[in-house]
């Protein structure tokens, strides 16, 4: 589904260059769950957000289903952000004055879907993630596992492809950080969608497939994870990771 080519993005400092991403090489496959991992300034967080293509590379290529992601039209990247791709964040980011309902047709105000059609998709959704009794209240009015689910049901409205989740369990305690997890296991294994984490939480890396480790911008591993939690051995080679199993 993705290919990322060389990739290199360069930012500035006092100017001196820094490499939040550099010359990375990677193959997402389609309908695969990826845990992107690594401490404070790795290139976590750039990473996803180049896949959501929400910032252009310095060099190199995303390629997506067999096309340039950044050399498409600007409109063409707009409905591939709105209608491919789900973002789920760790601030949930719901706008406060709004009800759930209304939160999760926002992303659908984009589209030319109907008003009716935007409720029952939403309605749908909200009953989904436990929430049919949460519909009309408003963000401060919830439960902070309750946002995250009203964010990830927001995030599913277009019936995106791909998931992309920035430390989705960040503000949770365990309990509700599994709920969530369970959620976004669900998505990839019954739904088929795409899913790719960002996560500090080595528990929660393992709830992927696979889990890509990220230092000073480089990969520094890549590990196939067992259906039960445990890590396959890591292989790499020059600092780029190779997948373990082929055939993924």
């Amino acid at each position: 589904m993705f290919i990322l080519d060389n990739l290199t993005k360069t930012y500035f400092h006092r100017s001196e260059p820094v490499h939040a991403l550099d010359a990375v090489r990677l193959t997402i496959p389609q309908g695969s769950f990826l845990a992107v991992t690594g401490g404070s300034g790795s290139g976590k967080t750039t990473l996803l957000l180049m896949l959501g293509g929400l910032i252009r590379p310095t060099s190199g290529t995303v390629t997506f289903k067999g096309a340039d992601l950044f050399g498409l039209a600007s409109a063409q990247l707009a409905e591939y952000r709105n209608r491919t791709v789900g973002f789920v964040l760790q601030t949930f980011n719901l706008v406060p004055y709004l009800t759930a309902l209304e939160n999760v047709m926002v992303p659908m105000l984009l589209t030319a879907t109907s008003a009716t059609d935007r409720r029952n998709r939403a309605e749908t959704l909200l009953t989904q993630m436990d929430l049919a009794h949460r519909m009309d209240f408003f963000p401060r009015e919830l439960s902070i596992g309750q946002q995250q689910r009203v964010a990830i049901a927001r995030a599913l409205a277009n019936d995106p492809k791909v998931i992309l989740a920035d430390e989705p369990t960040g503000n949770l305690d365990p309990s509700l950080a599994a709920e969530i997890l369970d959620i976004l296991e669900g998505l990839n294994r019954e739904d088929g969608r795409t899913v790719v984490m960002v996560t500090h939480n080595p528990q929660a890396a393992r709830r992927a497939q696979t889990v890509l480790q990220l230092c000073e911008g480089r990969i520094l591993a890549e590990e196939s994870v067992a259906p039960d939690g445990a890590n396959v051995a890591p292989e790499t080679v020059g600092g780029t990771a190779r997948r373990v199993n082929e055939s993924d």
